[in-house]
């Protein structure tokens, strides 16, 4: 199994900002969430964009797994037309 990457570690490997590689993990973490609620509750990626006011088009991609031009704004929607409950928990960094 894979080690899961810290923000820093994907930051690096990706060449992007500390800030995008965390926010790429965030939204990881939401979609895959999204998934597992949708699958539970056999919704359909039509009934989701119903819900959460998303195109459809929009739903299928984000579901798919692209994180080009996905705001965090539109997976929170998604959480929500999906029944899930989002929480933030900030914890210190360790020491470099």
């Amino acid at each position: 199994m894979k080690r899961k990457l810290s923000s820093a570690e994907l930051a690096k490997e990706l060449n992007i900002s500390p800030a995008r590689g965390m926010e790429a993990i965030i939204k990881a973490q939401l979609i895959t969430a999204i998934l597992k609620a949708v699958e539970r509750q056999t919704l359909t990626h039509r009934e989701l964009a119903r819900r959460s006011g998303l195109p459809r088009s929009a739903v299928t991609g984000i579901l798919s797994g692209s994180l080009q031009k996905v705001t965090i704004d539109r997976v929170l929607r998604l959480a929500e037309a999906a029944n899930l409950q989002a929480e933030v928990r900030v914890t210190n960094r360790a020491a470099a």
